[in-house]
């Protein structure tokens, strides 16, 4: 299933690679709505990349974990069970960091300043 999913047009290689340049949206003689279009578009683009990263680390945990139940985990060597941690410490980060986004936008909306955080905790000034 992840080689299907690498092999396909949603793979994080081949969103990353339809990136589109700022002269795409206003041609040789650019102006400021284009560069703001431009602007979202970048932001959407990076966002739906990382979502295929992640995308492609879930099913790689899922392919883990099934089988290794398959076998009551005794069937999965160590090289296995690093990578599985390691792919849940990232999906973990990734949606930390999601998190964080979406309540700065929030607090943005409401006129609030942003939370300020660092590895320890997320703290609001």
């Amino acid at each position: 299933m992840l080689s299907t999913f690498e092999g396909s047009p949603g793979s994080p290689q081949k969103i990353a690679a339809h990136a589109l340049s700022e002269a795409s949206f206003s041609g040789s003689g650019g102006f400021a709505e284009a560069k703001g279009l431009h602007s979202q578009y970048e932001r959407v683009h990076e966002r739906l990349t990382a979502l295929s990263k992640n995308l492609g680390l879930q099913i790689e945990a899922m392919q883990i974990a099934v089988m290794g139940a398959g076998g009551n985990f005794s069937n999965i060597d160590e090289e296995e069970r690093r990578r599985f941690w390691e792919i849940r410490t990232e999906i973990g980060r990734q949606h930390e960091e999601a998190e964080r986004e979406r309540a700065a936008a929030e607090a943005e909306k409401r006129g609030e300043s942003a939370p300020k955080s660092n590895d320890e905790r997320t703290v609001t000034y």
